[in-house]
């Protein structure tokens, strides 16, 4: 399908009010989408089904599919282009939000030194007006400016209509083979990746990598743990490490990412006390945000490697299930005519509430470049 083509059928579908999901994948020419046939909101029981999976931060609550057997399937590739910017404006922080916020990661530490958790995600949101609220023109931005994160534009005229450019891979699986991103630790990007990370960010990584390691060791064979090493992500720094590993046989996805989200890199350690207190202290609702989304159980053709011995074999390819879901940062919501976007940072027993605060600020510059 050609580029004009495919996002004339994503504009369609918006002004149908009717469901749909585009996207593009980290360092990928080609967009892909899939557009529900029906307004019919469906979710997924068990991570078995097959189709994209939009779910909300807190896991008690449901996950939401768009089925492969209720969707057409778009794909075409993009090419960047001018795209004029959509235009909002928002409004600079006043004192209170400041304030709010670095009382609340004052609590946060309080928490830590209380021993109620070791590490604590908080998070907060900031509204801009658009004069223009046109979702194709606000994804395309996104498409040019963001071509190494996961970019989407997701909608369902019953749940709410949502972007982003999330640099954080929660797992990826193909077949039994998959591999985890733990990805934490922030700083702004100064033109260069060669920079001094303080001891605050290496052990907020190291939170990271520890928790997955180990909730995953009952569902796993062959646990690879990468070298840890720093990423640019739109204009921000962070601390990577690579998970890899293979699944035990018969082990169902839905143990896995129950086992895995939410992860420290956006609730904390231990989970459940550390997601208590978000619940409690953020006075609003993530809801979307820092929970995650992708392609469920998508069958993926894998081609036998060439060889003398593969000759004969080289023409029939092997079907396997790919699971691939990002964890939803760096994305805003479109309510109305306001953009809402979502900001927040991981607290350790070694934070600064301003420096916490200025974190925010420099995240939130992900969205705000864009409008």
């Amino acid at each position: 399908m050609i580029q004009d083509e495919f996002f004339k059928r994503i504009v369609t579908q918006y002004q149908s009010n009717l469901p749909f999901v585009a996207y593009r994948k980290p360092n990928r020419q080609e967009v892909n989408a899939f557009i529900q046939k029906t307004d019919d909101l469906f979710f997924s029981e068990d991570y078995s089904e097959i189709g994209f999976v939009f779910a909300p931060f807190d896991d008690n609550e449901k996950s939401v599919l768009i089925p492969l057997e209720h969707s057409e399937i778009l794909t075409a590739d993009y090419q960047v282009s001018d795209i004029a910017k959509t235009s909002g404006v928002f409004k600079a922080s006043d004192a209170s939000e400041k304030e709010n916020h670095i009382n609340l990661v004052k609590k946060g530490i309080q928490g830590i030194e209380h021993e109620k958790f070791k590490k604590v995600v908080l998070s907060r949101s900031e509204s801009a007006h658009l004069k223009e609220n046109n979702p194709v023109v606000i994804f395309k931005r996104l498409l040019n400016n963001y071509p190494s994160a996961f970019v989407y534009c997701w909608f369902h005229p019953k749940v709410g209509l949502w972007l982003g450019a999330t640099p954080e891979t929660l797992i990826k699986i193909e077949g039994a083979q998959f591999s985890i991103m733990a990805l934490a630790g922030t700083q702004s990007y100064n033109g260069t990746l060669n920079v001094k990370w303080q001891e605050k960010e290496k052990q907020e990584q190291q939170y990271v990598t520890d928790f997955i390691t180990e909730n995953l060791k009952p569902a796993v064979e062959r646990l690879t743990v990468s070298d840890t090493e720093t990423v640019k992500a739109g204009n921000l720094v962070h601390l990577k490490t690579m998970i890899t590993a293979r699944l035990k046989s018969h082990v169902p996805l839905k143990q896995v990412i129950d086992a895995l989200h939410p992860t420290p890199a956006v609730c904390g350690v231990p989970k459940l006390a550390a997601k208590q207190f978000i619940l409690e202290h953020e006075n609003y609702n993530r809801s979307f945000y820092t929970g995650f989304l992708g392609e469920l159980n998508m069958e993926k053709t894998a081609r036998p490697r060439s060889g003398k011995r593969n000759i004969e074999n080289r023409a029939y390819a092997m079907a396997k299930k790919s699971t691939q879901l990002y964890v939803n940062l760096r994305c805003m919501q479109i309510k109305d005519e306001n953009a809402i976007i979502y900001i927040g940072g991981g607290i350790t027993e070694s934070s600064n509430p301003e420096n916490e605060w200025q974190e925010t600020v420099e995240k939130s510059l992900v969205m705000k470049n864009i409008l």
